[in-house]
């Protein structure tokens, strides 16, 4: 049986660009590469609205859920509405949604600053969640995405696909990006931002 994943991205007018077209191609490209590429179909859903959410799960039946898009960490994560004007989804609400098919979804990557707040919301009904500590790169993003993405489909455990998204980054060459952030503005006593390598996070339920 083939491994469905679902992409969900979402990029208001009134945010930053995001590369979100080179990501879904470059996760494609590396599914494709990989060794069991045959084994994992990729479905994608674009400009998402809070109320696609729920109908693209029902349509699609994922096992693996990725949000692609921006984060206001407390706040939620950052959809659109009919007008393409921003949208948040609070962690309750993504927490109570994914508990509606806990017994289908495996692992929800959320691609977007400040997401470490929605994964532990998640994580509570799904078994592995990934999200980012603080704001990341977008380029570090997909870079991310890909190396997690090849792995899974060169074989790899979720934990060991993770670890292999992470090299990915320490390899990476350094460089300018935009951040998948919004408007989130940190203390003046916050801790210095993390390596690149060390944003994402893994959660795992109980």
């Amino acid at each position: 049986m083939k491994r469905t994943i679902l992409i969900l991205a979402a990029n208001p007018q009134s945010t930053g660009r995001l590369r979100l077209d080179r990501e879904v191609r470059d996760i494609e490209d590396g599914l494709r590469r990989s060794k069991f590429r045959n084994r994992f179909q990729l479905e994608q859903r674009w400009a998402v609205e809070p109320r696609d959410i729920q109908r693209a799960m029902l349509e699609v039946k994922p096992h693996v859920v990725h949000f692609s898009g921006h984060g206001e960490g407390d706040a939620g994560l950052v959809f659109q509405d009919v007008m393409g004007q921003i949208k948040l989804v609070s962690s309750e609400a993504l927490s109570g949604l994914f508990a509606l098919f806990a017994d289908r979804v495996e692992c929800v990557l959320l691609n977007a600053c400040y997401a470490e707040v929605q994964a532990e919301a998640i994580v509570q009904h799904i078994n592995y969640v990934i999200g980012m500590k603080q704001a990341v790169r977008d380029d570090v993003a997909i870079t991310f995405a890909v190396g997690f993405y090849e792995g899974l489909g060169d074989g790899l455990s979720i934990e060991a696909a993770f670890e292999q998204g992470k090299q990915a980054i320490q390899t990476m060459l350094a460089g300018g990006g935009i951040a998948r952030k919004l408007s989130v503005v940190l203390p003046d006593d916050s801790p210095a931002p993390l390596p690149d390598s060390l944003i994402p996070v893994l959660k795992c339920k109980n």
